[in-house]
């Protein structure tokens, strides 16, 4: 299974999590998959949605695993077709307003991670992103930032504003990475870790007394809101944030409240000129 992700190009998260989800099947029943079909699958899926209670999108991800197991790996398509996709919850994301953000990257001390965090916030980026920068994605004079090998391995470019630009620069001169990361880890030619970045988050939230969830897919749902009260189109934000689909981004409508206050009820105009010529 792990030859096929990595042929198919799956990026190292997803293939870690794909094995991860196949282990825990086999574990399961304790006996190979290749002896196991659509029962113990069904089986598998109840057992984690009953009695581990697992959420619906941590379900969804079993399933994905197990239909790539059967349907690739084993060339058993007939099973993959028979798994049911459960349904996920469309739940508004938690959102931080402009003080909150502000608050959270005045609270983390160190230059490095406020750098990361804040680039972040600054250009949408998903944390797998910004961690993975190279010096060479820094455009100064473009004021572009180049996002590489994304979601579903595609690349992008975004905005590199003038207070993200400034911030790099301190991190610049204070670590002068020796190698092409921008945020480099602690062996040499690795990056820094997801897990230290969702550290220093949740200790500036501490510190801040920041009550909602803090993560950095926050900081993503929270660029793309403020951008929407900002006025900007949400095609452009479709861009921004990498979305195949403009569905994805819709999402961020339903949230923001000053994007609903601003929008003007067709009752305003009952019985003007406006409406007899826009309405009939």
């Amino acid at each position: 299974m792990a030859e096929d992700l990595k042929l198919r190009r799956y990026k190292p998260a997803t293939c870690d999590n794909y094995l991860r989800c196949a282990r825990a099947f086999v574990a399961y029943h304790r006996k190979p998959p290749q002896q196991m079909g659509l029962d113990e699958v069904r089986a598998f899926l109840l057992y984690l949605a009953e009695q581990r209670k697992i959420a619906e999108a941590t379900q969804h991800q079993y399933v994905a695993a197990l239909k790539f197991l059967y349907a690739t790996t084993l060339g058993r398509p007939e099973v993959a077709v028979a798994i049911p996709w459960p349904k996920v919850p469309q739940k508004l994301p938690p959102v931080l307003s402009g003080t909150e953000v502000e608050a959270l990257l005045n609270a983390i001390g160190s230059v490095k991670h406020r750098t990361i965090v804040l680039t972040a916030y600054g250009a949408g980026l998903r944390i797998d992103e910004v961690c993975s920068l190279r010096v060479e994605d820094i455009d100064s004079k473009r004021n572009l930032i180049h996002v590489r090998n994304g979601k579903h391995g595609r690349d992008r470019y975004v905005m590199l504003s003038a207070p993200v630009l400034t911030a790099l620069r301190i991190h610049w001169r204070a670590e002068r990475p020796a190698g092409p990361e921008l945020f480099p880890g602690r062996m040499q030619g690795s990056v820094i870790s997801h897990e230290a970045v969702r550290s220093a988050l949740r200790e500036a939230a501490r510190r801040c007394k920041l009550h909602k969830r803090v993560t950095p897919h926050v900081l993503r749902h929270s660029f793309a809101t403020h951008l929407l009260e900002l006025g900007t189109d949400i095609r452009v934000i479709q861009a921004l944030l990498g979305h195949r689909s403009i569905r994805t981004t819709v999402r961020y409508v339903r949230v923001s409240q000053a994007h609903v206050g601003r929008t003007r009820s067709p009752a305003e105009v009952l019985g003007t000129q406006e409406a007899k010529k826009k309405l009939g």
